[in-house]
């Protein structure tokens, strides 16, 4: 059974390609920049880019927003809060925040391909308060208290 992600295109993205898996193995399917004008993001730039589409995610998933592999080892560019999420209540438009954490300016052309969305299942969570916690072999231990 496949849930069913709609979407609907934006002003921004007419004629635009629509999100889709680029193969049957793709895990999650392209966003494309919907930018009217060359965007110029220099080195430790960052910028929210419109993707042209809003969506209605299923209850119970969320869309993952992804960086690019390519981007990322080509150009230093990815996305900023990896990964961005688009939650099952939200209809906005959908956006992806770029980052070049390169050594040269990275130009965003309209219909690049920026980022990738990749559909997830999320679980309700109830939290329940309490005096203590249950013991671990790591108990406390913080950031880099596993060694590398």
């Amino acid at each position: 059974m496949c849930a069913v992600v709609v979407f609907r295109v934006l002003p921004e993205g007419e004629g635009l390609p629509v999100p889709e898996q680029a193969t049957p193995g793709s895990s999650g399917v392209d966003l494309f920049a919907a930018v009217w004008h060359d965007l110029t993001l220099n080195p430790g730039a960052r910028a929210l880019i419109p993707a042209g589409i809003a969506v209605s995610v299923p209850t119970g998933f969320e869309w993952q927003i992804r960086p690019r592999s390519g981007l990322a080892l080509k150009h230093g560019v990815t996305v900023l809060n990896a990964p961005g999420t688009v939650d099952s209540d939200y209809r906005g438009p959908v956006g992806v925040i770029l980052v070049n954490f390169g050594d040269a300016p990275f130009v965003v052309h309209r219909g690049d391909r920026i980022a990738q969305a990749v559909l997830a299942r999320v679980e309700a969570q109830v939290l329940s308060p309490a005096d203590s916690l249950s013991g671990t072999e790591r108990g406390g231990g913080g950031f880099g208290h596993t060694g590398i």
